[in-house]
C-alpha cells in the first residue's frame, strides 16, 4: 500500500526529472552558446586591436534572416500539429521547415560568394575570417538541425510522432528555435559591431 508521503515523493521526482535525450539537447545548446560567446568576445577584442577591414555585409543576410524566422513559424506549426494529432499538417510543416533550412544554407553560400566578390576571404584580414567562422559554424549546426528535421519527418510518416509521443518533435522544435535565435543574435551582432 502506497502512503501519501511516497506518492508525493514520486510526483516530485517525476516533476524534477528530464528525459536523457532532452538533457543531451540542453547540453548541446549550452556548449553552442559557449562557443559563440567566446567567438563574439574574441571578435570584439581583436577588432579593438586595429587593422580591421571594413566591408558591407551581404544583403542576402537580410533575406536569410526572414527565411529563418519563417522557419520558426513553420516549426511551431509542426509542433502544434503533432500536439493535436494532425498528421498531414505535421508532415507538411516539417517538410516546409526543412526546405526553408536548406534555402537558408543556400543563402549562406551565396553570401560567401558576395564576400569573395568584395575581396573578403577566410584567409587575410581577421574581420573576414571571423565572418566566415561565424556563418560556417552556424551553418554546420543548422545542417544538424535539418538532419534532425528529416529524422522527425520519417518518424511522423511512421506514426511515431503524435500527441502521445512528443519527445522527438519537442526536442527538434527547441533546437530549431534556438538555431533561429542564434542566427538573429549573430546577424544583429555583425550589424552593430562592424
Amino acid at each position: 500500500m502506497t502512503t501519501d508521503i511516497e506518492m508525493n515523493k514520486n510526483e516530485k521526482q517525476k516533476t524534477l526529472s528530464m528525459h536523457p535525450k532532452r538533457m543531451i539537447m540542453w547540453l548541446m545548446i549550452a556548449s553552442i552558446i559557449m562557443i559563440f560567446a567566446s567567438l563574439t568576445s574574441a571578435y570584439i577584442v581583436r577588432q579593438a586591436d586595429g587593422n580591421w577591414l571594413e566591408f558591407d555585409l551581404p544583403q542576402i543576410f537580410w533575406i536569410n534572416t526572414g527565411i529563418i524566422l519563417l522557419s520558426s513559424i513553420t516549426m511551431h506549426w509542426a509542433y502544434l500539429s503533432a500536439k493535436k494529432n494532425k498528421q498531414t499538417s505535421l508532415k507538411i510543416a516539417i517538410t516546409i521547415t526543412s526546405i526553408l533550412g536548406i534555402a537558408f544554407l543556400k543563402g549562406q553560400l551565396t553570401a560567401w560568394d558576395h564576400l569573395a566578390a568584395q575581396d573578403v576571404f577566410f584567409e587575410g584580414n581577421p574581420s573576414g575570417s571571423f565572418l566566415y567562422v561565424f556563418t560556417g559554424v552556424h551553418a554546420f549546426h543548422l545542417i544538424t538541425g535539418v538532419i534532425f528535421l528529416l529524422i522527425v519527418l520519417i518518424l511522423a510518416f511512421r506514426d511515431k510522432v503524435n500527441a502521445e509521443k512528443m519527445l522527438w518533435i519537442g526536442i527538434c522544435t527547441t533546437y530549431w528555435h534556438f538555431l533561429d535565435a542564434l542566427w538573429v543574435y549573430l546577424f544583429l551582432f555583425l550589424l552593430f559591431f562592424r
